[in-house]
């Protein structure tokens, strides 16, 4: 790939957003989702890091192996 993120940085991306999403997921069965503050904070988080998750896997199966 020319322009963009190497493979290396793509499973850098996915690992990070998977353990957001992992904490989040902690989070929330800790503490509850109590409140509108709370829901607020776990959608807009499970869709940073799982848009973020999506759109590295979909980038990783599209990109050749042949830049790592």
């Amino acid at each position: 790939m020319k322009y963009g993120p190497t493979r290396g940085e793509l499973w850098f991306r996915l690992v990070f957003s998977l353990a957001g999403l992992g904490l989040m997921g902690f989070a929330v069965a800790r503490h509850g989702a109590g409140g509108i503050a709370w829901i607020e904070v776990a959608g807009l988080s499970t869709l940073f890091f799982g848009g973020t998750a999506v759109w590295t896997v979909t980038k990783l199966v599209k990109t050749p192996r042949s830049d790592d």
